[in-house]
């Protein structure tokens, strides 16, 4: 990173595999720079204050609210955006094929934090990361309905499609078994 005065800076963002430099003011919001900079609009703008899970990115494979972290702060890191997800021969990620199949989205516009998170819950469960409603903090976690909720219940939907996005990652959980 380059200061380039008191307000802004020189940085490189590696976003779906693709290293970006730009210049951005130091208050600059990671969401901010996916969608006004890197023209990257998958990620959503919903509250603004990490409360609704709409612009919900994957750094490092750990699930992010957007909104709260700023650019500067993700410099070096692994970027996913849901327009990442996708195989590079367009294919669907299993969790976009799974959406679309279970029809788990209605306007559509939480739909993207709804799929980066669920990747990531994955993740979490893969490696053994207990939640509130894990049934033992040291065992295997077992995603049942009740743990699936609970792990993607930072992620709102305000349609009400929650019974189609637990179907679709339902279906994504038994595939992979």
């Amino acid at each position: 990173m380059t200061t380039a005065d008191d307000t802004s800076s020189e940085l490189t963002l590696v976003v779906n595999g693709t290293a970006h430099r730009l210049r951005l003011d130091h208050r600059t919001t990671l969401l901010d720079a996916l969608r006004e900079h890197l023209g990257l609009t998958g990620t959503k703008k919903g509250c603004d204050h990490g409360q609704c899970g709409a612009c919900t990115v994957l750094v490092n494979g750990r699930r992010v609210n957007s909104c709260l972290l700023l650019a500067v702060m993700a410099r070096g890191s692994e970027i996913t955006t849901i327009e990442g997800l996708a195989a590079p021969d367009g294919e669907l990620h299993p969790l976009q094929a799974a959406f679309v199949e279970h029809d788990a989205l209605q306007c559509g516009y939480c739909t993207p934090g709804q799929i980066c998170s669920a990747a990531a819950m994955l993740g979490e469960a893969a490696t053994g990361w207990p939640s509130a409603a894990s049934a033992s903090v040291t065992g295997p976690v077992v995603l049942d309905a009740a743990e699936i909720r609970e792990r993607m219940s930072g992620n709102l939907c305000r349609c009400g499609a929650y019974v189609n996005i637990l179907a679709a990652i339902t279906d994504v959980v038994r595939e992979a078994s």
